[in-house]
This record gives structure tokens, C-alpha cells and sequence, in this order.
């Protein structure tokens, strides 16, 4: 049995804030760069990204865009039979040690699968900020998520 939402549940114009945040700390990013093989110094190596543009360590990107999908699970997702694609991710500002990242939804179309009679595609927009609001990251995804099964007759089952 499932917890999360179904296709019936969602309707274009609909916005889901997700919550709680996630504040990103130097121990996650750094695991986030080693587990991932992105060596890059300017995730890890302070005195290296002290002499660049942020004049300090920024978050790899990755890691923002996994926190703002995994975020949106439980009110989109949690259900969901795939998500299909993602589009037009844009890192739009830094995110540094320490920077807590909110993320919120968007329904942009809702359509039933031409293929699969049992679900249908929800198109959204993510859009993740910092504490102080700013818009870090943008994307957005189509996921396939099942319609609501029928109610069976209980005093047949």
C-alpha cells in the first residue's frame, strides 16, 4: 500500500513547499566530492578557493540538486513509478558551508500516459534558495506516478 500522492492529486498551478531545509556542512560536501569522484579543489581545498572568485570553498552542485529532488519526495515522488527525465537544471547562485537550502515545487502539466492506462506524467518546476531566499537552483523533471486504484468492494474481498 501506498503513502504517497497519486496523478489525481495534482493539478497545474499547484506549489508544494517542501520541508524541512537542509543545512549543507563541510563534512557532507566533502563526502559528496570523494563519494562521486568530483576532485575539483575548489569544494575542499580552502587556501586553493580562498584565491578564486567566492573567495571561499563552494558546495559542488550535484549535492544541491540531489538535496532540492530528495526534498520534493514525499509530496511528489514518494509514489511515483519513475522519473522520467530533468530539465534545464540551472545553478544559479553559490552555495557555501554552512548555507541551509529550501526547496519548493511547481505543477506545471499534469497529462494521463498515452501508453499506460494506470498513471500518468506530472511536469514540474523545483526551484531551491538559502536562508536568505535567494534562488540557488532551478530545474525541472517529469515523473510518471501511478493513478489511484479503485476502491474494491470490502464485503466481497
Amino acid at each position: 500500500m501506498s503513502t504517497g500522492p497519486y496523478f489525481e492529486d495534482f493539478a497545474p498551478g499547484q506549489v508544494f513547499r517542501h520541508w524541512p531545509g537542509r543545512t549543507i556542512t563541510e563534512a557532507d560536501d566533502t563526502f559528496f566530492c570523494m563519494m562521486t569522484m568530483n576532485h575539483n579543489p575548489l569544494h575542499f581545498d580552502a587556501h586553493y578557493a580562498a584565491k578564486r572568485q567566492h573567495g571561499q570553498r563552494v558546495v559542488v552542485g550535484t549535492l544541491v540538486f540531489s538535496l532540492a529532488v530528495g526534498m520534493s519526495v514525499r509530496d511528489i515522488s514518494l509514489n511515483a513509478v519513475a522519473n522520467l527525465d530533468y530539465e534545464e537544471v540551472r545553478h544559479v547562485a553559490p552555495v557555501f558551508h554552512g548555507d541551509t537550502i529550501y526547496a519548493q515545487s511547481e505543477i506545471l502539466e499534469v497529462r494521463p500516459s498515452q501508453s499506460k492506462p494506470d498513471r500518468g506524467i506530472v511536469h514540474l518546476r523545483t526551484t531551491a534558495t538559502n536562508q536568505d531566499g535567494q534562488v540557488v537552483l532551478t530545474f525541472r523533471r517529469h515523473v510518471m506516478i501511478p493513478r489511484r486504484p479503485p476502491e474494491r468492494d470490502r464485503g466481497n474481498a
